[in-house]
C-alpha cells in the first residue's frame, strides 16, 4: 500500500478516534458509572480495634450515599503492612479501598524500609475521617493505678513487665518505644495482628499493659476491666477527666493522636475520589454517627485529598525523625 494510501485511511481513523475520546468513550466509563458493585473497604487489623469501629461505623451509611454496599474485609497483620500491600496492588477503579491510619502510612514505613510500599506514591488519598487519642492501660491486677506509681513500678522492675499492641511498627509500638527512650524504661513488646487481640489479651491479664488508640480501649476502661494511666491528646477528656496527657507529664513528644482515613491505590480517578469523599462525610455528618465517633474521645476532621496528603507527609517526617533519633529498630 503506497503512502498516500495509508494516509487516506489513518486519517479519518485519527478523527474517529478523537471523537471517541471526546464523547467520553475511551475515558475510564466505569469512573463515571463508579460504583457498579459492591465497594470493598479493607481493614488492614483484626476486628475490634479502633480502625475497625471507625470502618463499621461509616460503612453503611457510606454505601446508602454510593448506592452499593461497602463490605467492610479486616486483613491483619504485620503491623497493618498485610491489609495496606493487597490494596496497593489492586486496580484503581475504587471497588476496593482502605482504611489508612498513622501506623500504616507513616511509623511501619518510618522503621520498617521493606514494608512492601510507599505512603508517598502508592495511595490516592481521599479524606481524613477523624483523629483519636492513644492510652496507656493497665490490667487491674497491675500495681500502679496513676501514671507516677507507674513510672516508679517499671524503672524498678526493668524487664519485668511486657505491654501489648496493635503490632509492629504501628503507631503504638512506635509511641511506647519512644517513650521507654525517653522514661530510661524497659518493657517487652507483644506484637498483635490488631487492637481486638491486644485488648482481648490484656483484659485476660495475658499482658500487664496495653498501648491502644482510645475508642478501643474505652469501654474496658469504663467497665474497670482496664485502668487508664495516661492518653495522647490536646488536653484532658471528659471521658477521662482524672487521667493526665502526656504533655502534662513532661513527655510531649509522645503526645500524638492517631488518625483515620480513606485511601485507594494510586491512580484513582478525581471523580471516583470526589464520590467516596462525599460520601464519607455525609455519613459522618449524620448527628448519631458524629455523636457516636465524638463519645471514643475522638474528633472529626474531614478534609481535603490534598490535606490529608500532606498530613500524611508530615506525620511520616516525624516518625522518620524518631527512629533516626532514638534507634528505634523492629524487634
Amino acid at each position: 500500500m503506497n503512502r498516500a494510501r495509508r494516509r487516506h485511511l489513518t486519517l479519518p481513523l485519527i478523527a474517529a478516534m478523537a471523537t471517541v475520546v471526546n464523547c467520553g468513550i475511551l475515558a475510564p466509563a466505569w469512573a463515571q458509572d463508579f460504583p457498579s458493585k459492591p465497594v470493598r473497604l479493607i481493614v488492614p487489623f483484626a476486628a475490634g480495634g479502633t480502625t475497625d469501629i471507625i470502618a463499621r461505623l461509616l460503612s453503611t451509611g457510606m454505601g446508602a450515599a454510593l448506592g452499593q454496599s461497602v463490605i467492610v474485609d479486616n486483613k491483619g497483620g504485620a503491623g497493618g503492612a498485610l491489609g495496606t500491600q493487597e490494596l496497593v496492588r489492586q486496580p484503581a477503579d475504587g471497588h476496593t479501598l482502605g482504611m489508612a491510619t498513622v501506623s500504616t502510612t507513616a511509623s511501619g514505613p518510618a522503621i520498617n524500609k521493606k514494608v512492601g510500599y510507599d505512603p508517598l506514591t502508592d495511595f490516592t488519598p481521599i479524606i481524613n475521617i477523624a483523629a483519636t487519642p492513644n492510652v496507656i492501660a493497665v490490667h487491674p491486677s497491675f500495681p500502679a493505678k496513676d501514671y507516677r506509681t507507674f513510672l516508679q513500678v517499671l524503672k524498678s522492675n526493668p524487664g519485668k513487665y511486657s505491654f501489648a499492641s496493635s503490632g509492629n511498627a504501628s503507631i503504638v509500638h512506635m509511641q511506647m518505644e519512644l517513650y521507654k527512650s525517653l522514661t530510661g524504661t524497659f518493657i517487652t513488646h507483644i506484637p498483635y495482628r490488631g487492637s481486638g487481640p491486644a485488648l482481648n489479651d490484656t483484659v485476660a491479664g495475658q499482658v500487664p499493659i496495653v498501648f491502644d488508640n482510645l475508642p478501643s480501649a474505652l469501654p474496658f476502661i469504663k467497665s474497670g476491666q482496664l485502668v487508664a494511666i495516661v492518653i495522647a491528646a490536646p488536653k484532658r477528656l471528659p471521658q477521662l477527666p482524672d487521667i493526665p496527657t502526656f504533655k502534662e507529664v513532661g513527655l510531649e513528644p509522645v503526645n500524638r493522636m492517631a488518625y483515620y482515613g480513606i485511601v485507594g491505590p494510586k491512580g484513582l480517578p478525581k471523580t471516583v475520589v470526589d464520590k467516596v469523599a462525599a460520601a464519607v462525610r455525609k455519613t459522618a455528618e449524620l448527628p448519631d454517627v458524629r455523636k457516636r465517633i465524638e463519645e471514643t474521645g475522638s474528633q472529626l476532621i474531614l478534609n481535603t485529598p490534598t490535606e490529608f496528603a500532606a498530613q500524611i507527609r508530615a506525620e511520616l517526617d516525624v516518625y522518620r525523625r524518631v527512629v533516626e533519633t532514638q534507634k528505634i529498630t523492629l524487634e
